[in-house]
């Protein structure tokens, strides 16, 4: 059973965010307050983070979470605590919001069965330097994901370029998607899209621009945050070479554990077919073209 042990009066923090946000932006706040529910979201991000691991892409507490909630977001009956907290990054176009977040180091397997153990909230400053850590009783970590900063800029940039109430992040690491990105041939954007989306026609439905590849960057590096920033205005889904994938949505994690299924199960096609001796063509590019005019996709470059 997780305790219930305040240290900061989760009041007074909203007092401190009150006083130094804009009217109009706390009336944008209370107009979407009632949208976010915030047992609804723990509970979306705990069966994000079990799918992860129930189609082998989150070993050991490989991969991490997040939801962007622009309102203010009740959090002192689930996560009492609350501390200071330096963000890694710069984020004043997230002021005043509140990000929910797997733990550095947790199993994304166990969210479901112990939220309260594995996931926190941060709340952002009005400087978008700093913020408060909301967390509980127990707790069984120190900090949110080492890949919080490209979390947090990815959110940013998205938000501020297709304004929403939320916008969810998955960083899983899919066997097949993963092996394929170690061949030199596969980490370019375009020949990976071309390859992936010829196995089945939902395939170039949701991915009707390509998946994006990046190269090789350490973990939670400011360069890879930069260049998953970057890519992810172009494709909902990006890999990381050689480490995993990122997927973004405002319409929930359902839709980034869909994306991340979908990408998974093209490159287990690919897999087979380079295992077979490439036997099989998959659809052709006019079967392809026949199901991008009939759902109106209007990129041909993929075929």
């Amino acid at each position: 059973m997780c305790e219930v042990i305040p240290l900061l009066d989760s009041s007074l923090v909203g007092s401190i965010l009150e006083s130094k946000i804009s009217s109009d932006r706390k009336n944008q706040m209370s107009q979407t307050l009632n949208r976010f529910d915030l047992d609804d979201w723990i509970a979306s991000l705990a069966e994000a983070g079990w799918r992860m691991a129930e189609i082998g892409a989150s070993e050991g507490a490989a991969g991490n979470l997040s939801v962007c909630l622009d309102a203010h977001v009740e959090l002192a009956p689930r996560l009492p605590i609350c501390k200071p907290y330096n963000l890694p990054v710069a984020v004043p176009a997230l002021a005043g919001m509140t990000v929910l977040v797997s733990g550095s180091g947790r199993r994304l397997r166990e969210v479901k069965q112990a939220p309260y153990e594995n996931l926190g909230a941060v709340v952002i400053g009005p400087d978008g330097l700093n913020g408060w850590l909301h967390t509980a009783a127990c707790c069984r970590f120190v900090r949110p994901t080492s890949e919080f900063n490209s979390h947090l800029m990815v959110h940013q940039d998205q938000m501020k370029r297709s304004p929403s109430s939320s916008h969810v992040l998955i960083h899983a690491q899919p066997v097949n998607l993963t092996y394929l990105s170690h061949l030199e041939v596969y980490q370019d954007t375009t020949y990976l899209s071309r390859q992936l989306v010829r196995w089945q026609p939902e395939t170039i439905i949701n991915f009707p621009r390509g998946i994006g590849v990046l190269p090789f960057q350490m973990p939670g590096s400011e360069a890879l945050m930069a260049a998953s920033v970057m890519a992810l205005r172009d494709y909902a889904l990006i890999v990381w070479s050689k480490h995993g994938v990122m997927a973004r949505s405002a319409s929930g994690f359902e839709h980034a554990v869909d994306l991340i299924e979908y990408a998974e199960t093209a490159a287990r096609y690919e897999v087979y077919n380079l295992v077979l001796g490439n036997r099989a063509t998959g659809l052709t590019p006019d079967e392809l073209g026949q199901i991008a005019s009939a759902f109106g996709i209007p990129q041909q470059h993929l075929f």
